[in-house]
């Protein structure tokens, strides 16, 4: 019992170390999950039951991990509208993830593709996290990333939505609305969602990438080709099934 507290405790002796152990494992787990969606496609996409499992197993871990979330801000008294609202793109992604799948949108579904995998994949690999494993947030990190790429992919491989090159489009043009909109917040609130104002307070990526507010136009280049890359399969391939 007592290693609940330490579970859910907002302290910790211990910080996350990028790569280390506990962080490849999850990267595996990510990699393991993808390829056995991908592997099996054919036998689950004629199994109905075999569908209605995955989807709501994916929709779980868009949702429960983040009501967790919640809860855990109110109870250890972090709740800070400068910091704890669903305004960082990933968030977004994941709200954006769980009406897709819920409504089957193919609008929804273009930008979760492009922004949300590309997002994700960019946390997995490169983590803004604190509470190192076992801590309750290492497993919510990790959990909600995963769901979000496996839900792009879940619509890719198993309802054979394809996007397109309009879809490369419409993500960004979401993604500047958004940047907009977030932008907008951020001045209301004195806050830094998505880094808008300004880079982290500590060493990041960011840092290669410019001073401010270059960074973010450089950012707007890489991510136009991060979707570029991503689509170059579809290109190959075709709109056909795979």
């Amino acid at each position: 019992m007592d290693d609940i507290p330490s579970f859910f405790s907002r302290h910790t002796t211990e910080h996350f170390i990028a790569y280390s152990n506990s962080h490849i494992a999850v990267l595996a787990i990510m990699v393991v999950l993808a390829v056995l969606m991908f592997g099996y496609r054919f036998s689950i996409r004629l199994k109905k039951s075999a569908k209605t499992i995955i989807l709501y197993t994916i929709l779980l871990g868009l949702l429960v991990p983040q009501l967790i979330l919640y809860y855990w801000y109110a109870d250890q008294g972090l709740w800070d509208i400068q910091y704890t609202l669903p305004l960082e793109l990933c968030s977004i992604s994941q709200v954006l993830a769980i009406i897709m799948l819920i409504t089957r949108s193919r609008l929804l579904y273009q930008i979760v593709f492009f922004a949300g995998i590309g997002g994700a994949l960019q946390a997995m690999l490169t983590p803004d996290l604190d509470y190192p494993f076992p801590h309750f947030r290492f497993y919510h990190f990790f959990i909600v990333h995963i769901a979000i790429i496996l839900a792009a992919l879940y619509m890719t491989w198993i309802e054979n939505y394809r996007p397109t090159w309009r879809s490369i489009g419409i993500t960004m043009i979401f993604l500047n609305v958004l940047l907009v909109v977030v932008g907008g917040t951020d001045l209301l609130l004195d806050a830094n969602y998505m880094f808008l104002r300004h880079k982290p307070e500590g060493a990041s990526l960011l840092d290669l990438l410019g001073p401010y507010p270059y960074y973010l136009i450089v950012e707007e280049v890489i991510a136009l080709l991060i979707f570029t890359l991503m689509y170059l399969p579809f290109v190959r391939w075709g709109r056909k099934p795979v």
